[in-house]
């Protein structure tokens, strides 16, 4: 088993519910507004941290991290965009797009592609949950799950 720690919107707050969840995982993806640097060294801390760039993410740091990344994990592909109504169509051979931008957590499958947003870690927002996910890859097969952080 594969498993890949999905975290967004942390605007700038690495929470430790959140470095708790995170623990044990192979890779971590962060699907943009990052907010602050130590937060990707944070995570790096704990697995290979691949990320994107958010809407917020506009200091010269954040120049380093691409607005939209294709990239395999646990021999799976993974396209990762912030906002998911910039993206027209699922590139071709992705398993998953994983999204974030709007803090609601959502696992969706759409024509065989899983549409993952694992909602926000980051500062609490109206009345929505602070959350992270995790994807399971077991024998190719995609297994997602939102975490709940009790914060």
């Amino acid at each position: 088993m594969y498993t890949v720690g999905v975290i967004s919107d942390t605007h700038g707050l690495l929470r430790p519910e959140a470095v708790a969840a995170l623990q044990g995982v192979n890779a971590i993806l962060h699907a943009g507004d990052i907010g602050a640097p130590e937060v990707i060294h944070a995570l790096e801390r704990i697995a290979p941290v691949s990320a994107i760039r958010g809407n917020v993410d506009t200091d010269l740091w954040a120049s380093v991290f691409p607005v939209t990344l294709t990239i395999e994990l646990g021999g799976r592909e993974f396209h990762l965009i912030h906002n998911i109504t910039e993206l027209k169509k699922a590139p071709k051979g992705v398993a998953a797009v994983v999204f974030g931008h709007s803090h609601k957590a959502a696992v969706e499958d759409r024509g065989g592609v899983l549409y993952f947003n694992p909602g926000s870690a980051g500062p609490k927002r109206f009345k929505l949950l602070v959350s992270v996910g995790k994807i399971h890859i077991v024998d190719g097969e995609l297994r997602p799950g939102i975490v709940e952080l009790k914060v």
